[in-house]
């Protein structure tokens, strides 16, 4: 059988479609569209109508994909766009009644729970592990170890938000950075108490901004060969503190930067580098699987209970 699943991210939307025949998630087609879902204004929980539309010319678009691949389950899921937007059910009935896809607004903590089944089917996990997931809107954080997830929590932290509330300077200002800096630190208590708790050796990078750290740290390198990589804490931070010292023209001529993450990159580096200094955390390693991931193995494991495997 072939399955689909349909992320709804703040910045990106993405389609993936895999068979299951052999009792495995068999990736056949990915693509995504950078839709910006929460342009404008984001901090306001509002989709502004340009970004209503370009959402839903993706999802049309997508719908003739899957019907071309013949395509048995589907899950489409929304995330932190959709879930706090005051018009996110406007947009989920707008997309029933023009492309026929029902979409499922996840909540933080379902999110959390894919993105750990997804960055767990790399093998990436060998020790006390602090999962990161920086979306647009929202930032997952996820404590397990090799066998069982210990912690997980979403806040709402994501990089184009904090770009909207705090990023008014280019290059980015110290000012900018420490107000972002402080925001981030009053939010997230539960997470000091965790990894106090669970003392955390390796930070992984859940797709996204990881990804282009990956890139730009390692010219050439294919990630869609790759389930996860390790990156050098060394090379992460001097890559850093170059984005974060660098202006908007300066970071869009850079190759492996696509024009989407040019000023959200700065802030994702931000994130990053408060993390691994709070938690002391010595190893950093990406997952190229992330929620989409999850919920394709999530299928696949529904789909094996119900045929008794």
């Amino acid at each position: 059988m072939k399955a689909g699943v349909i992320d709804m991210g703040t910045n990106t939307f993405h389609l993936v479609i895999a068979d299951f025949s052999e009792g495995e998630v068999d990736l056949i087609y990915k693509t995504n569209v950078p839709v910006k879902l929460g342009e404008g204004r984001l901090n306001e929980n509002i989709i502004i109508p340009e970004a209503f539309e370009r959402g839903l010319q993706a999802l049309t678009q997508f719908s003739y994909t899957l019907k071309a691949h013949d395509v048995n389950v589907l899950k489409a899921t929304a995330t932190s766009a959709v879930r706090n937007a005051s018009n996110g059910p406007d947009f989920v009935q707008a997309v029933k009644e023009r492309t026929g896809i029902d979409i499922e607004v996840i909540s933080g903590d379902e999110e959390a729970a894919y993105i750990f089944k997804g960055v767990q089917a790399t093998g990436v996990i060998t020790d006390t592990t602090l999962i990161m997931d920086i979306g647009g809107g929202s930032t997952e954080f996820i404590l397990c170890d090799t066998t069982q997830l210990l912690w997980k929590k979403s806040y709402d932290l994501g990089a184009a938000r904090l770009l909207q509330a705090f990023f008014k300077s280019d290059p980015i200002s110290e000012a900018d950075q420490s107000a972002i800096i402080r925001h981030v630190d009053q939010q997230i208590d539960e997470l000091k108490e965790a990894c106090r708790k669970y003392q955390p050796k390796v930070l992984v990078g859940s797709a996204g901004a990881f990804e282009t750290f990956a890139q730009l740290l390692h010219k050439g390198i294919d990630l869609k060969t790759l389930a996860w990589a390790p990156l050098s804490v060394n090379g992460y931070q001097q890559l850093s503190a170059q984005l974060i010292a660098s202006t908007h023209e300066q970071r869009s001529q850079m190759e492996d930067l696509i024009p989407l993450r040019v000023d959200l990159i700065v802030v994702a580096a931000l994130l990053t580098d408060y993390v691994l200094k709070t938690f002391v955390i010595p190893e950093l390693r990406l997952s190229t699987f992330d929620l989409k991931m999850g919920v394709l193995h999530t299928l696949l494991a529904e789909q094996q209970r119900l045929n008794g495997r």
